[in-house]
C-alpha cells in the first residue's frame, strides 16, 4: 500500500471513530507502528488530525464520541484483559453500579457468576449481559434511551439514583487525564455518570491505554474522587502514557495494569487483597515491558498491595524510577499492579 493510500485510510478511521490507537491503525493498514507514526505526523502537519498518547484524534483538542458499533471493535483485547482484572474486585453479596460502555459491558459478562451480586446500571448492554444470570439481581435506572450507546440518560435516570448507596462504581469514559480525571463527550452521559459516582463508596475507572492523556468536553469523575484505575499495559514506546500513569499515582489513584490473558474470564471474582483489590502474589519485579525477570525486590520483600505507598519509586534495578517506565508487580490472574508511588515534591 502506498503512503498516500495509507494516510487516506488512517484519516478515514480517525474521522469515523474520533480516536484510534497506533496499534489499531497499524493492524488495519497492515504495516508497522513506526510507519504509522510517521504517517500520523505527516497528517498532523497538514492539520488533518492531532497526535495523542499512542494514537490519533480529530483536530481541535477534544475528541467527539464514537458510536457503539465503532467502539466495540476498538482495543478489544485490551478491554477483555481489563474486564478480567476488574472482575477480581467484586465479592459475593456486594452491590455495585456499572456505567455504560463497551469495557463495562465486558465486565458485566464476567460478573454473571458472582453469587448474590446486585448490579445497578443505566446500560441496556450491561443489563443484557446479566439477563440470564440467575444469582445476580439487576436494577435498571429510569431515563430516556440514548441510542448511540444504549444507555438511559436524563433526569429520570439521575432521580432514580438518589438515596442509593453501593460499595463500588465501575465507570468508563472517552478520556482520562491526571489534571481533569475521567471525561466524556456527551453532556447527558456525563450527568448520569456523576450521579452513579455519588451512589458509590469508591470509584473504579476502566480505561485502556489509548484513553490516557485524552481530554474530552465534559468531566465525569475528578481525579481526587477516583479510587482505582484498571488499565492495560501501554506499548514500550509510549512514554507519555507512562508519564500520565505516574501523574495519576502522584494524586493517590491506585493503578492495576492488566496483561494479556489476565484473569480467568469466569467472573468468579478472583483473588482479593487486603484492601479489597486484586491480591498480589510474591514475584520479582518485572521490567518496563512487563516481560522477563529484572533485578529488584519481590513482593515477598515488602512489595505494597494496591493502596499502599512506598516512600521512593524505584526502577527495575532498584534505583530511582525513570520517567516513561511503568514498573509492574505480577498478581494472581495474570494482571499486574503498577508499582508507582507519589513523587516527592
Amino acid at each position: 500500500m502506498f503512503a498516500a493510500e495509507r494516510r487516506q485510510l488512517i484519516l478515514e478511521m480517525v474521522r469515523a471513530n474520533g480516536a484510534v490507537s497506533l496499534r489499531e491503525l497499524a493492524r488495519v493498514v497492515q504495516t508497522s507502528e513506526v510507519t504509522v507514526r510517521r504517517d500520523v505526523r505527516a497528517l498532523e502537519a497538514e492539520g488533518l488530525l492531532d497526535r495523542r498518547h499512542g494514537g490519533a484524534v480529530l483536530p481541535g483538542g477534544f475528541t467527539r464520541e464514537s458510536g457503539f458499533p465503532q467502539k466495540s471493535h476498538l482495543a478489544t483485547a485490551e478491554k477483555t484483559a481489563i474486564a478480567d482484572l476488574a472482575a477480581g474486585l467484586v465479592e459475593e453479596g456486594e452491590a455495585v453500579v456499572v456505567g455504560a460502555g463497551t469495557t463495562t459491558q465486558e465486565l458485566a459478562r464476567r460478573l454473571a457468576r458472582v453469587p448474590g451480586l446486585t448490579v445497578v446500571t443505566n446500560s441496556l448492554l450491561v443489563a443484557q449481559a446479566l439477563a440470564h444470570a440467575n444469582r445476580v439481581e439487576v436494577v435498571m435506572t429510569g431515563g430516556t434511551l440514548r441510542g448511540s450507546n444504549y444507555a438511559l440518560v436524563g433526569s429520570g435516570a439521575e432521580q432514580s439514583l438518589q438515596g442509593l448507596r453501593v460499595s463500588r462504581a465501575f465507570l468508563s469514559g472517552s478520556g482520562l487525564t491526571a489534571e481533569r480525571g475521567l471525561s466524556t463527550s456527551n453532556m447527558l452521559s456525563a450527568s448520569v455518570d456523576r450521579a452513579l459516582v455519588q451512589a458509590a463508596a469508591e470509584v473504579v475507572v476502566l480505561a485502556d491505554h489509548t484513553k490516557l492523556g485524552t481530554d474530552t468536553m465534559f468531566q465525569t469523575v475528578p481525579t481526587d474522587v477516583i479510587t482505582r484505575l484498571v488499565t492495560d499495559e501501554p506499548p514500550a514506546h509510549d512514554e507519555r502514557a507512562a508519564t500520565e500513569l505516574q501523574a495519576l499515582a502522584d494524586q493517590g489513584v491506585q493503578i492495576a495494569v492488566a496483561g494479556p490473558g489476565a484473569g480467568s474470564g469466569s467472573g468468579s471474582g478472583g483473588a482479593v487483597g487486603a484492601d479489597g483489590g486484586p491480591a498480589v502474589r510474591p514475584s520479582p519485579r518485572l521490567g518496563p515491558g512487563g516481560g522477563g525477570h529484572a533485578p529488584g525486590r519481590g513482593a515477598e520483600e515488602g512489595m505494597p498491595l494496591p493502596g499502599q505507598r512506598r516512600a521512593h519509586p524505584q526502577g527495575p534495578g532498584g534505583g530511582p524510577q525513570l520517567r516513561g517506565t511503568v514498573p509492574l508487580v505480577e498478581q494472581q490472574g495474570g494482571g499486574r499492579v503498577a508499582d508507582l508511588a507519589p513523587r516527592r515534591r
